[in-house]
């Protein structure tokens, strides 16, 4: 692409590169505009002998088209593109879910020369119609090997972007800890959980408490599956502490495996993500009373979305994971703990 000043008498059919106002600074052309022969004329009424224009060479594609070419080939599950303006594609959001990004080969994309596209932050939960991803070319045309290169680039079985939708999971809460407690345990933990599951479509199937001991809260376990649930959060007196505490015994003793415990999220490092075939099992931190941000708001949306969260997925959640900490906290983060 050719860019740069012309003589008004040599502007006809190219690309107006900047905006352009009368003596009263009111402005007759857009840039962008592709300048007719009607266009030069008012321009040289106007007292314009040059103007700055942009003209496509062989081999060069235009930004709407490198735009509508480059979108068509980001556009993964759950997303609606808008048609191209500007050099522009906006990415709106289906419906209500988790907009997942892959930032590795975002990055990439974003490389190549020309190439803009700004995303929301990967596991951000969106709403219907909300704007998830924009897509801008810079200048007003790309060579078409750019084009290409970034087509070749998102050739991939994996979707670099896509919004998937809350599922209407049934989920049924179990809290454990001695009977004497029970009644605060419900009073902590019931609500600000069971918010966070209805704003993501759940069906809630209520609270049971047992005693804090392996068998019992497997029982607990085979009773919320027999009736139906097919999301179990655990909470309780005490945070699991360790691979081999009472709560993942119980999930193992019931044919379930853990998928990682710990998180690189604080509050909420004591988190465990384990399933029993396609139930999502969450081993809930003490944070997860709080109302504040913590890490079950970045792991129920995702379940709830029906996403697999795997010991890589959580691994990668170390990055934003210092989240403020809450009053709620037994020892909070000043004094060197964690919950």
């Amino acid at each position: 692409m050719k860019f740069g000043p012309v003589p008004v008498e040599q502007a006809v059919g190219r690309i107006l590169a900047h905006n352009i106002a009368d003596a009263q600074g009111n402005r007759i052309f857009r840039k962008g505009r592709r300048l007719t022969p009607e266009d030069v004329a008012r321009l040289r009424t106007e007292g314009y002998r040059e103007v700055v224009v942009a003209e496509l060479e062989p081999g060069d594609i235009g930004e709407e088209e490198a735009a509508r070419r480059i979108a068509r080939a980001c556009e993964g599950p759950g997303l609606r593109p808008m048609p191209a303006a500007g050099g522009r594609v906006n990415f709106l959001a289906d419906g209500a879910g988790v907009f997942l990004v892959e930032p590795d080969r975002l990055a990439q994309l974003n490389r190549l020369p020309g190439v803009t596209l700004a995303t929301l932050t990967r596991g951000s939960v969106v709403r219907a119609r909300q704007i998830v991803a924009s897509l801008k070319i810079i200048p007003f045309a790309l060579p078409e090997a750019i084009v290409i290169q970034a087509e070749a680039l998102l050739q991939d079985n994996r979707p670099l972007l896509g919004v998937y939708p809350f599922q209407p999971r049934r989920v049924a809460l179990i809290l454990s800890g001695h009977p004497a407690v029970w009644p605060r345990l419900i009073a902590d933990f019931e609500a600000p959980l069971r918010e966070r599951v209805d704003a993501c479509g759940g069906i809630w199937l209520g609270t049971q408490t047992v005693r804090h001991e392996e068998a019992e809260l497997a029982r607990a376990m085979e009773a919320a599956l027999q009736q139906g649930a097919d999301f179990l959060i655990l909470a309780g007196e005490t945070a699991i502490m360790d691979e081999e505490d009472i709560a993942p015994r119980a999930i193992r003793r019931i044919g379930g495996t853990v998928e990682a415990f710990g998180a690189p999220v604080d509050p909420g490092n004591l988190l465990l993500i384990a399933y029993r075939g396609e139930v999502p099992i969450l081993g809930a931190p003490g944070c997860a009373r709080s109302r504040h941000r913590n890490v079950v708001d970045w792991v129920i949306p995702r379940l709830m979305a029906g996403l697999r969260l795997t010991r890589e997925e959580i691994a990668t959640m170390g990055h934003g994971g210092l989240l403020e900490d809450v009053e709620e906290r037994p020892a909070p983060r000043l004094l060197g703990t964690s919950s």
